[in-house]
């Protein structure tokens, strides 16, 4: 059985969806951007397949219309929904596929527009229309399908004992983490600028510099007519925009590799419980891998809300400083499609850099998904 190794991955910065540099950026114009960028990383080496996650735009493949625009005519292209975890959906069914023997190179990841996607609600003269979106599950009083603060933020926090002032000091850790990545340049080597309608646009715009545990503390919470409620603007991730995508290869074809991609998993929870299913799907993909949670150096566990991502890490007691090193949702955004493909980018080279290890990326998706991906940079 060939092995399935990284030997690309490139992403956009991430902009701040409605308000940011990529809110008049398609998905389409992300996808082709980030691809294009690996294409010219591989050279001549022929691709099998382009697999992109994508949300809430439906109806097409974007990852036909990426294949077609940078010069792949003969590659089919495949979309995967996996709401949150698209972008991981697609890394996975990509290393299955190698790991097969049935392609030797594809192109995997995910693109989400936020700003240029369908919207919720839209005005037809005086009247609001709410068209129907597809729901993540079925509602249900505990888990309301189309409010993830309670669903994914409030639950985990009750579930698992988490204080607003945890919550906060996640969420500030985040920025500050993100920031230092950033002036660093930690980031340099994975994103690829992108010339857009208001100019070049080159780091990630959403982590906020000022950001401070008295400015956090004075932001309202999302439901204040629930007793308690702690979720807020400050300690959720944004609404964002942007696209990666890595190369998974069979190690057969000699590229130079990045990582190995050892094992994934993904799991089903009861909705009410969808912010605390990495805790179920990070250890299955590391027995997957004849592995612990002792053996791992980087975790990245998507902050959709930090009480979510400060749960699982409480739950699995993961040492925090393994944790998001450099930023996650609450500072770098959370660009839904694009999320898990953005961490397992950002993971790689972050193991580059420290001489290489065992890195898990995780994330919980709506209605009570989780799943998990573990990857090898060897030193």
């Amino acid at each position: 059985m060939p092995e399935a190794v990284i030997v690309s991955a490139r992403r956009t910065p991430i902009g701040t969806a409605f308000k940011g540099t990529l809110r008049d950026t398609d998905a389409f114009d992300l996808a082709e951007h980030a691809v294009a960028a690996v294409v010219a990383d591989l050279g001549s080496a022929p691709v099998d397949d382009v697999i992109l996650g994508e949300g809430l735009y439906g109806g097409g493949v974007i990852a036909r219309h990426a294949a077609i625009t940078a010069g792949l005519i003969d590659v089919p292209g495949l979309a995967v929904n996996r709401h949150c975890a698209a972008g991981l959906a697609a890394v996975q069914t990509a290393a299955g596929s190698i790991r097969a023997g049935m392609d030797t190179l594809i192109l995997a990841g995910g693109v989400n527009s936020a700003s240029t996607s369908p919207k919720s609600k839209f005005r037809v003269g005086e009247e609001w229309i709410e068209p129907w979106m597809s729901p993540t599950h079925p509602n249900q009083p505990d888990a309301p399908n189309k409010d993830m603060s309670i669903t994914v933020g409030w639950n985990s926090a009750v579930a698992a004992g988490i204080s607003r002032t945890e919550m906060d000091e996640w969420a500030l850790r985040s920025h500050r983490n993100a920031i230092a990545a950033i002036d660093a340049g930690r980031f340099d080597e994975e994103v690829v600028p992108i010339k857009t309608v208001h100019g070049l646009f080159s780091v990630d715009e959403h982590p906020r510099r000022g950001t401070s545990m008295e400015k956090l503390a004075s932001l309202k919470p999302l439901h204040p007519e629930i007793e308690g409620f702690s979720i807020t603007a400050g300690n959720a991730s944004g609404a964002n925009d942007a696209a990666a995508v890595l190369a998974i290869a069979s190690d057969e074809l000699g590229l130079p590799a990045l990582a190995t991609v050892r094992s994934w998993a993904s799991v089903g929870v009861d909705p009410a419980r969808t912010g605390l299913s990495p805790v179920t799907a990070i250890p299955k993909a590391l027995k997957r891998a004849g592995l612990s949670l002792s053996d791992v150096d980087l975790f990245e566990i998507n902050e959709a809300f930090a009480a979510n991502c400060v749960a699982c890490v409480k739950l699995l007691d993961i040492d925090p400083d393994r944790v998001n090193v450099s930023g996650s949702g609450c500072s770098l955004g959370h660009p839904v499609a694009a999320s898990g493909a953005r961490m397992l980018t950002t993971l790689v080279y972050e193991l580059r850099r420290r001489g290489g290890g065992i890195g898990v990326a995780s994330m919980c998706a709506g209605g009570g998904i989780g799943s998990a991906t573990v990857v090898e940079v060897h030193g």
